[in-house]
């Protein structure tokens, strides 16, 4: 979708469309006909085109004579309409499987009321509306089903376009371009001096695809670049549910927020802001250190900062209506991302990340924003454990991935769940540093003396029987044993 526009640039789009000799694929004018059904339709009909031709958006327009193209008016008003009792924007999204961003635009042309209706192209799979999928074939809509060369060829376009690589403004001049992104903080991140003169600034963005050139010198500005670097997200209506949101709340439930806020920023250029506001939310303890009093977060803020960019890096961006969010309770702190993890979550720790977003998780190591081998997760349990708080949950709730970070709790306090989890990514950690756990290991953990070891081989023992951990060398004698995690 492209940015939000003035109205004097909208009616020049219709012009501009009204100057194709015809109606295209992606491409439709109407009188007044605006049956919701047949609504629907066009708009899977039409998104699908859109990504078969390679066009960013598709356009519906009422108030167009389909033959003469000239400006004949509407009585189409799409606020006004109902559907039972859904607002029609409302009740297209509904049935439209996956949601495609899509606008609806009221003007006056040459003083008569025109309606301009937006489509984004399909994306990841061809867009369904009441369960069946539309495409167009010349200027009629037709079933796709009925064309399996279309759809073949549909598909092939899906597997080779990923997200960042999609258009979230097109046809932008370049002193929009530097109105829209961060430019300067491009430059800063990579350590490089402010080349001199616009050219010289656009150019550098085109060798990192974060813009690419569009017809009559104009530019197209990449979902990669908008991410990254806009100076305010909700500027591309594409990308807008995409901003990471921090919830405070009080209690440990979600019934009373305290604050909440979006972080409009694009994720590189925005960071370091969004890891300096969550940690002024967390909560501090006070310790005694050598006679002086120091607060310390809740958190580790090396541990958060790398759940943060996991989350931003790992998320399913096909994902509409949904985004990151970090959620602060007095208890814990929960970094949920959309998508399920490509990456089985009891393998977080060892296994070399898997990525949907190569374009976007390559910058952000660049910009040292994220751990540049791996996932980071050893640094978030080995803070976790200088720290000697509860080890860290990594769960999958239908659709999405989340981490939570657990304030201090006394070992005796922790129950049998948290031990063994403790164990296990112990086990872990030593595994990816070449060491094995062992009693003496788990005890500087806990931070339990050597008196109580007896204590310690309980919690291993659980862990062995619970199938999470094993022995290394079943043999060794016992005041000898170590024990590697039960993959290894």
């Amino acid at each position: 979708m492209s940015v939000d526009r003035s109205t004097e640039y909208l009616a020049g789009l219709v012009h501009e469309l009204r100057k194709l000799p015809q109606e295209t694929e992606w491409v439709e004018f109407k009188h007044n006909n605006a049956n919701p059904q047949e609504l629907g339709e066009y708009l899977s009909a039409l998104a699908n085109s859109a990504a078969l031709l390679g066009k960013v958006n598709a356009y519906l327009v009422w108030g167009v004579d389909n033959q003469t193209h000239d400006i004949i008016g509407t009585t189409f008003k799409p606020a006004g309409v109902k559907c039972g009792n859904e607002e029609l924007e409302s009740w297209l999204l509904r049935l439209l499987e996956p949601k495609i961003n899509f606008r609806f635009h009221e003007l006056t042309i040459e003083n008569r009321p025109v309606v301009l209706l937006e489509i984004g192209a399909a994306f990841r799979h061809p867009v369904r509306f009441s369960g069946l999928e539309y495409i167009r074939v010349s200027s009629y809509k037709k079933k796709l089903k009925d064309y399996p060369e279309k759809e073949r060829t549909l598909w092939r376009v899906f597997d080779q376009v990923p997200f960042e690589r999609g258009v979230a403004a097109e046809h932008v001049s370049g002193e929009e371009v530097l109105k829209l992104l961060d430019y300067p903080a491009y430059f800063d991140l990579l350590e490089l001096p402010l080349p001199d003169g616009r050219a010289a600034i656009l150019d550098a963005l085109v060798k990192d695809e974060l813009i690419r050139s569009s017809q009559a010198g104009n530019w197209n500005i990449t979902n990669l670049g908008a991410l990254l670097f806009a100076k305010k997200l909700e500027e591309f209506p594409g990308l807008r549910r995409k901003a990471i949101r921090v919830v405070h709340y009080r209690g440990r439930g979600r019934v009373e927020t305290l604050r909440e806020q979006t972080n409009n920023k694009g994720y590189a250029s925005g960071f370091e802001s969004l890891i300096a506001f969550i940690m002024a939310l967390v909560p501090s303890n006070e310790v005694i250190e050598q006679s002086l009093r120091r607060t310390v977060p809740m958190f580790p803020e090396l541990a958060v900062r790398e759940l943060v960019a996991n989350a931003l890096i790992h998320q399913d961006l096909f994902v509409t209506g949904a985004g990151p969010m970090v959620e602060i309770f007095d208890d814990r702190m929960e970094i949920t991302n959309p998508g399920e993890p490509l990456v089985d979550t009891q393998r977080f720790l060892d296994t070399p990340p898997k990525s949907r977003n190569e374009s976007l998780a390559s910058l952000m190591r660049r910009f040292r924003i994220c751990e540049e081998r791996g996932s980071g997760i050893d640094k978030v349990v080995a803070q976790v454990e200088a720290y000697q708080l509860p080890a860290p949950a990594f769960e999958v709730p239908e659709g999405f991935t989340r981490a939570v970070l657990f304030a201090h709790r006394p070992l005796n306090e922790m129950d049998k769940a948290d031990r063994i989890r403790a164990c296990y990514l112990h086990a872990c950690l030593k595994w990816v540093m070449r060491d094995r756990l062992t009693n003496a290991s788990l005890r500087a953990r806990f931070g339990v003396e050597e008196r109580n070891k007896a204590a310690v081989s309980r919690y291993i023992r659980e862990a062995v029987e619970d199938g999470k951990i094993k022995p290394f060398d079943e043999e060794a004698p016992k005041k000898m044993m170590k024990y590697v995690p039960f993959w290894a």
